[in-house]
């Protein structure tokens, strides 16, 4: 049997298991010994299942006896505490949430479950999604596996850390506002926000029902196109689901940007941002240039100064209507009081952390009355025109390319007092929400030992066309090949 089976990609994992050179149970054993021996310092997990894990293990082992040939088949994953598991504890990181099993399976859990799912446990996040650091959990940070020291991005760090670290083969992850591009950033792993309506978000328990989106977490590219590839489709329980054929992504990988058109928005290199990320990011796009891609650094995205703003309005309000559900009177934790709105009221004010009450307030005055059309509706037209500089410039490009964060990973507690500064964090992650659109992330270099990455942003749904470049580019690099030195 292979040394170190837990830094197999999904590529060779899924090689080994159709050779027969490993069992899925011996894949799952050594993943799960990997947790044991490095989950004390990263923290990546809210919930661990060995058990589980180990029984669809088995399973997965007697479906490829029989021949199946499901691409994720007896493959170990994380999956992001937002996502509802049957039967296993799913907390959004939340005290008010904390022993909450649900009785169904989200969407995406369906798909995988149809593949063979070996889930070896749920990941740590920022509490209902809210964060860029998953500092905001009710439970504990997660460490980031290149220095543990520092923070691993958010929300979904649990779900990047995972793959990092070598504790799960691939990972699920929700984005919000960069939720999963700047954790896979942070990280140094692939990570991918598909386009708004691609991926079903039934059982994901929603924070701004306009901008989340479920996607993958993996080590390379090829990867990400599998995953995204098993959980993408229509599912008529979702009311934004988009009901469009989804193309067979590996088709695009391919290994050159020949005729591919690229442009580089200058207002993504901002005052403020480290220079070295800046330089590291500037040097991919002339790999990509190498590789055949034409490339244009004068593309101007005007309203993009706007993008915070507009989702500091927007995602607030949405949550603030979305989280007036845990009242503490259906499910969920609860506190007894004399009366129904003192009940509801400690319930929240006890189960509710920090960020989230701010959150709330934020969104509750923005559509408060004499406030709505100063703040919401303003915030919908500014949105609206967000959209369109991105509709106007994918009729020049086919790709725009970005850094994903300005900044390295920061240190654990660095920005916790100041909520500007983490907000921050997002900005050029954030205005690809707002438009609905998708968008990869991927290693790029490094600067004193920490990861840089490159953002590849799409139309919607041009899914196709943001993983060609991704490929293209780790096929000619290898900085998605490294490992932190855990």
């Amino acid at each position: 049997m292979p040394s170190n089976l837990f830094r197999s990609s999904l590529g060779e994992a899924r090689a080994l298991l159709d050779r027969r050179q490993v069992s899925s149970v011996e894949l799952t054993r050594a993943v799960l010994d990997r947790i044991s021996e490095v989950e004390g310092r990263v923290k990546a997990f809210v919930t661990l299942t060995p058990e589980l894990a180990l029984q669809q293990a088995e399973e997965a082992d007697r479906r490829l006896a029989r021949g199946d040939t499901s691409p994720l088949l007896g493959i170990p994953a994380a999956i992001k505490d937002v996502i509802s598991t049957r039967g296993v504890r799913t907390t959004c990181s939340s005290r008010i949430l904390e022993n909450f099993i649900p009785i169904y399976d989200a969407g995406v859990m369906e798909r995988l479950n149809d593949q063979g799912l070996v889930m070896v446990g749920k990941t740590n996040m920022d509490e209902f999604a809210m964060g860029s650091s998953t500092e905001n959990s009710a439970f504990f940070p997660t460490h980031n596996p290149w220095d543990l020291e520092r923070a691993p991005g958010g929300s979904s760090g649990g779900s990047a850390a995972a793959v990092s670290a070598g504790e799960a083969i691939y990972s699920l992850g929700s984005d919000t506002g960069g939720s999963i591009r700047q954790p896979a950033s942070f990280c140094g792993v692939a990570g991918m926000k598909p386009t708004y309506g691609r991926v079903s978000r039934y059982g994901l328990v929603a924070f701004a029902s306009s901008l989340d989106q479920i996607g993958p977490f993996t080590r390379d590219v090829a990867d990400c196109a599998q995953v995204l590839q098993a959980i993408s489709g229509y599912d008529p329980r979702d009311s934004t689901s988009v009901n469009v054929p989804v193309p067979d992504y590996s088709k695009a990988l391919v290994p050159d940007l020949k005729g591919v058109r690229v442009g580089v928005p200058r207002e993504y290199f901002v005052e403020g941002m480290q220079t070295a990320v800046a330089d590291r990011v500037r040097a991919a796009v002339g790999k990509l240039q190498e590789l055949g891609a034409s490339v244009d650094w004068e593309v101007s995205l005007p309203h993009t100064s706007y993008a915070l703003a507009v989702y500091y309005i927007i995602a607030p309000s949405e949550a603030s209507a979305n989280l007036s559900r845990y009242d503490g009177v259906k499910y969920g934790f609860s506190v007894p009081a004399e009366n129904i709105w003192e009940a509801v009221s400690r319930t929240r004010q006890e189960g509710f952390g920090p960020e989230v009450k701010r959150r709330i307030m934020l969104g509750t005055y923005a559509l408060s009355s004499g406030y709505y059309d100063a703040y919401y509706v303003k915030a919908q037209k500014v949105r609206t025109l967000i959209k369109s500089d991105f509709d106007k410039a994918f009729e020049k490009y086919d790709i725009l390319v970005t850094p994903t964060s300005p900044t390295v990973p920061f240190r654990l507690g660095e920005k916790l007092e100041d909520p500007i500064q983490m907000y921050l964090s997002d900005i050029f992650t954030i205005p690809v929400n707002i438009a609905g659109i998708c968008g990869l992330s991927v290693p790029a270099g490094f600067v004193d030992g920490l990861p840089v990455g490159l953002q590849i942003i799409g139309p919607a749904f041009g899914e196709e066309a943001v993983l060609r470049a991704g490929f293209a580019y780790q096929q000619a690099t290898g900085w998605h090949k490294r490992w932190p030195p855990l």
